[in-house]
């Protein structure tokens, strides 16, 4: 199922949208707190979650795929987004010092053809940051979020794929104990509720996050087999 990108601007835009892209938002300003003067490319649906280095960037990109449709920045910000299918990215190799993907990947039409164009635009040193729903967690099965749409993946699998495109996993964190309910009890206790699931359920939390590197040394071509000659002699 592909999420649309007007469901995920209406999301959002609410309080429970809110509260949970203020969660999130806290996850990756831990794993990335500063990058200034670096260039950051946001697949999926990011802008919610770009204007935690917008200021800091020297270019800040959100590109949706097409399937998804047309996303515009929020208002009174600048329109720094575009649109692509996802497997033809238009940017030059090695472009990028960071690539932010959420709500991009569990949807995607190709998953390891968006991974192989995000590995082309990515610098040698960059980093890669995803954001997916978790296969055992609530929000992945709540299809009024955009966490609810596509496929989840468990952390298993998702170092799978990321290996299976050349990429490196050296981090991962998860975040969002707090149901998908937009009951406004649950959205004021939602930080109380992160850190006792945290603590107490662990492997529950509704999205996990991963931090990849570029594996080059797994793309380099292995060194040529040297061919022996073979000499037939005729025999009389």
């Amino acid at each position: 199922m592909t999420a649309d990108a007007h469901l995920a601007t209406e999301f959002y835009g609410s309080a429970r949208g809110a509260v949970t892209a203020r969660i999130v938002r806290e996850r990756l300003a831990v794993m990335w707190p500063s990058l200034r003067d670096e260039s950051v490319l946001g697949l999926g649906y990011a802008m919610p979650y770009l204007r935690l280095w917008r200021e800091q960037a020297t270019r800040c990109i959100a590109l949706t795929p097409v399937q998804t449709g047309a996303a515009p920045w929020p208002a009174g910000m600048p329109n720094l987004s575009c649109m692509a299918a996802e497997d033809c990215l238009p940017f030059a190799d090695l472009t990028f010092d960071r690539i932010l993907l959420v709500h991009g990947l569990e949807i995607a039409e190709n998953a390891r053809r968006l991974l192989r164009e995000a590995w082309r635009v990515l610098k040698d040193d960059g980093r890669l940051l995803i954001v997916v729903p978790n296969r055992s967690g609530m929000w992945a099965y709540w299809d009024s979020t955009p966490f609810g749409h596509g496929l989840p993946y468990s952390s298993g699998q998702l170092n799978r794929l990321l290996a299976d495109a050349l990429f490196r996993v050296e981090r991962c964190d998860a975040c969002l104990w707090m149901p998908p309910s937009p009951l406004r009890i649950l959205l004021r206790s939602g930080p109380l509720i992160e850190r006792a699931g945290r603590k107490l359920v662990p492997g529950f939390a509704g999205v996990t996050l991963a931090e990849a590197v570029k594996d080059v040394y797994a793309a380099m071509p292995v060194e040529a087999v040297a061919r022996r000659r073979l000499v037939l002699a005729e025999v009389a």
